[in-house]
C-alpha cells in the first residue's frame, strides 16, 4: 500500500506541466473548493497560512480577463509587490529560461523576432489560456520573505492535488504587475498584493504548446549528499 501511495504521488508530480491550452469543459465549484482545502494543508511558519485565493469562472472570469488583456496591450503594467526575476539573467538560469522560451515559440510556430505574435502569445496568459477557471492569489504586503516561501509550498500542493484529480494548471507570475486592474474586479483589501494567477482546467491534448516538456536537472547536478 505504501508503495502504491508513493507511486500515485510521484505520478502526479511527474505529470504536472505548465499547460498553455485548455479545453472548455467546466470545473465544478465544489471541485475547486476541495482542491483549495487540500492545498491549505501545506506547511507554513507558525501555521500563519499567508495565502488568499480568488477563483473566477463564467462572466466574472471574462470581465477580469478582458480588463487585464486591455491593460497589457496598452502598456499599463505596474510594479509587482515582489520582483520575480533578477534584473539581469546569468548562467545557468539564462540558458534554461531561453531554452523554454524558444521551445514554446517553436511549437506554436512563432519565429524569432516576431514581436507581434510573441505579444499575442503572452496576452493569452491573461485569458488563463482559455481555462474555465482562473485563480488569483494574494498575500498581505506586510508579511515578510518567509511567508512568500510558504506560499510556494501552497501553490505546489494545489497543482499536485489538481493533477491527482485529473486536472491541469499553469502558474502565472504574469498577473502580478496588474494589481491595480485586478483589484477593480476582485474584492481585494488595501493590504493585499497579487502574488500570481493560475489557470485550472483540462489540458487540450491537440494543442502543440502542450507538448513542451522542459528538462529537469537531476539531483546529481544540484545536491551534495554527505555521510551516506
Amino acid at each position: 500500500m505504501a508503495d502504491d501511495s508513493f507511486d500515485s504521488v510521484a505520478t502526479a508530480i511527474r505529470t504536472r506541466r505548465a499547460v498553455r491550452a485548455f479545453r472548455s469543459d467546466p470545473v465544478p465549484r465544489e471541485t475547486v473548493t476541495a482542491l483549495l482545502d487540500l492545498a491549505a494543508q501545506a506547511p507554513s511558519g507558525s501555521n500563519m497560512q499567508p495565502w488568499r485565493a480568488y477563483a473566477v469562472a463564467g462572466k466574472a472570469r471574462a470581465r477580469l480577463c478582458e480588463a487585464v488583456v486591455a491593460a497589457y496591450l496598452a502598456g499599463e503594467k505596474g510594479e509587482p509587490a515582489a520582483r520575480y526575476y533578477p534584473e539581469e539573467f546569468f548562467e545557468p538560469y539564462r540558458t534554461r529560461r531561453r531554452r523554454v522560451g524558444l521551445g514554446l515559440y517553436a511549437l506554436v510556430g512563432i519565429p524569432k523576432g516576431d514581436a507581434a505574435r510573441m505579444q499575442a502569445q503572452h496576452a493569452r496568459n491573461f485569458r488563463f489560456f482559455d481555462a474555465p477557471v482562473g485563480l488569483i492569489f494574494t498575500i498581505d504586503r506586510r508579511l515578510a520573505t518567509g511567508s512568500w516561501l510558504d506560499y510556494g509550498g501552497f501553490l505546489q500542493t494545489l497543482m499536485i492535488a489538481a493533477r491527482a484529480r485529473g486536472l491541469d494548471t499553469c502558474p502565472q507570475a504574469a498577473f502580478a504587475p496588474f494589481d491595480a486592474v485586478i483589484r477593480r474586479h476582485l474584492p481585494l483589501g488595501p493590504d493585499e498584493a497579487v502574488v500570481c494567477g493560475m489557470a485550472l482546467g483540462y489540458a487540450d491534448p491537440q494543442a502543440p504548446e502542450n507538448r513542451l516538456v522542459p528538462e529537469r536537472e537531476p539531483a546529481a547536478g544540484f545536491a551534495t549528499l554527505l555521510g551516506f
